[in-house]
């Protein structure tokens, strides 16, 4: 019986692993935490498709269409049309799996405005519709528990792969409770591990996706794409703990966004873009926010009460929870706010990396987004990309010979035990707050030259002592090992957005502030020996 070994339980991860356990294929699948606890959950405002009765004159050609736009045409067009093309079929199988959509009084999926799009085409279970996917993928992946052919590994964290000569054999694993590495043989392995928040501190997002699983296959061979791309949410709402995610369906409802000026209100998107202002491109909104100089409100409180505790459920009630806001009453203070990742790991179409049998899937994978991702096309793209990749998987053959991997093994048991026994003045999580304050602001909303190149000596430091710092006691024992393939990605990240000397999407140069037809090209960095290489593929790279 073919093994797969899946790293991350949220909507890629469960999509990929209940379509290959369906497929006969034994899957182990990896995940500290519950997929309750996973950062789909947070997904609140819907997920696109096209289908049948469609808003009159939207067609999947459009979406395909508005999704390249949107991404800047740096996205492939072949994966981007896979992805289109099944999106109503996603969403009737997310329907077979319990997912109760919003409906009209045909009992037909009701579908909203979200940025970037033509035409409404996304669909939506009030502001929970991440929740409602995970409970359904939850409850099929239990179902296949109990037939023997899922099995689940509870606090248990990705540690490196097993690659030798340009194919993966397997995972090894770290054991949270014990301590121990584990090693786990594979026909293939599918990585689930989100975007890299950690980097950036406070963001909308988990600091469970702390990007290491990412900087490790990085160090490890695996080439990475389009890093400088990271989406800012343009509408989130200020915690002690966290942004607060203030969903796009507020403005696809009809929320506008304005600023105070000499006692009125000024709705500058609507002045700058007309009567669809309010639902430009993440970018694009993000941009215009932090231009005006003023602090921004979001008011939804003139749409109806039983509009807003409906379909915009979840936005009042966290108004109302962290901040004693009564958004039917009194208007939103918003903040753009660090919230998807564009770039991850290269993959082919197929989702397969530049190793053998080494795939990627969900949003550690840069394939669909671009150089910006359209509202409601992460959920289409987490189910899409999970259950690709398990095809793939499910039609190949075993992989019958196993290399030794016994030097490798005790070589990171070695380096694990001389990074928690060193006695630096420096604990592990000191730095990593040192690294959110540069990734913030060298690769913040606008950039420029000077800026990025001092994140990059400034993270060159980090890393000359990563391996010399104390043990810290107050996180995990997994947290204290990570931090070096964290910063690896972090200078990834930021060689990739001093080199693309252009603005492109969800990338602002203020020293080059205009599209650039040399740089209409797919961002690719590899990794040997310590050194950073940055080249530029204007096939899109991995297209075939």
């Amino acid at each position: 019986m073919k093994k797969a070994v899946v790293i991350g339980g949220g909507i890629s991860g469960l999509s990929c692993a209940t379509m290959l356990a369906e497929e006969g294929v034994y899957v182990l699948l990896v995940s500290p935490y519950p997929s309750e606890r996973s950062q789909s959950v947070m997904a609140a405002g819907g997920i696109n498709a096209v289908f049948d009765p469609c808003s009159q004159g939207d067609s999947i050609s459009c979406h395909i269409e508005d999704t390249l736009r949107g991404g800047r045409f740096i996205a492939g067009t072949e994966s981007v049309t896979g992805l289109c093309r099944e999106a109503e079929s996603i969403i009737r199988y997310l329907e077979r799996l319990g997912t109760v959509f919003t409906t009209d009084d045909d009992n037909k999926p009701l579908r909203r405005a979200f940025g970037g799009q033509s035409f409404r085409r996304t669909c939506f279970c009030g502001t929970s519709t991440g929740k409602q996917i995970v409970s359904g993928l939850v409850m099929d992946a239990r179902r296949l528990e109990s037939a023997g052919l899922i099995e689940r590994r509870p606090w248990v964290f990705f540690h490196s792969a097993l690659i030798k000569d340009g194919v993966c054999y397997g995972a090894l694993l770290f054991d949270e409770r014990g301590g121990s590495l584990l090693v786990e043989y594979a026909d293939a392995v599918i990585v689930a591990t989100g975007g890299q928040n950690a980097l950036f501190g406070k963001t909308t997002g988990s600091t469970q996706c702390d990007g290491y699983a990412v900087g490790r296959l990085f160090q490890q061979g695996v080439e990475l794409k389009n890093l400088e791309f990271i989406q800012y949410h343009p509408t989130t709402l200020e915690t002690s703990q966290k942004k607060m995610l203030i969903s796009e369906a507020a403005r696809g409802e009809g929320g506008r966004l304005f600023y105070i000026k000499n006692g009125e209100r000024v709705y500058f998107m609507e002045a700058a873009f007309g009567d669809k202002g309010n639902l430009m491109t993440r970018d694009v909104t993000s941009r215009q926010m932090v231009n005006t100089g003023e602090e921004i409100f979001l008011d939804i409180s003139f749409l109806p009460d039983r509009l807003i505790k409906s379909r915009l459920h979840e936005v009042w009630l966290l108004c109302e929870k962290y901040r004693g806001i009564d958004v039917t009453k009194e208007p939103i203070p918003v903040s753009p706010s660090v919230h998807f990742f564009m770039g991850g790991i290269a993959v082919h179409n197929n989702h397969e990396t530049n190793i053998q049998n080494l795939f990627a899937i969900g949003e550690c994978a840069s394939i669909y987004h671009g150089a910006n991702r359209l509202g409601g096309n992460s959920l289409l793209a987490a189910v899409y990309s999970g259950r690709l990749a398990a095809k793939e998987v499910a039609g190949r053959e075993s992989v019958r010979e196993k290399p030794d991997f016994a030097g490798f093994i005790s070589d990171e048991k070695n380096r694990m035990d001389r990074i928690i026994s060193e006695k630096s003045p420096f604990p592990v999580m000191y730095i990593r707050d040192l690294l959110s304050e540069t990734m913030n602001k060298s690769m913040g909303i606008i950039r420029e030259r000077a800026s990025l190149e001092d994140g990059i000596n400034d993270v060159e430091y980090y890393i000359s002592i990563a391996e010399r710092l104390r043990y810290d006691s107050s996180v995990s024992r997994y947290a204290n090992y990570t931090l070096g393939a964290m910063l690896t990605l972090a200078k990834a990240m930021l060689s990739c957005a001093v080199e693309r000397m252009e603005s492109r999407g969800a990338h602002y140069r203020a020293d080059y502030p205009g599209e650039s037809q040399d740089y209409r090209a797919a961002t690719i960095v590899s990794y040997q020996d310590g050194d950073h290489a940055v080249r530029f593929d204007k096939e899109c790279a991995y297209e075939s």
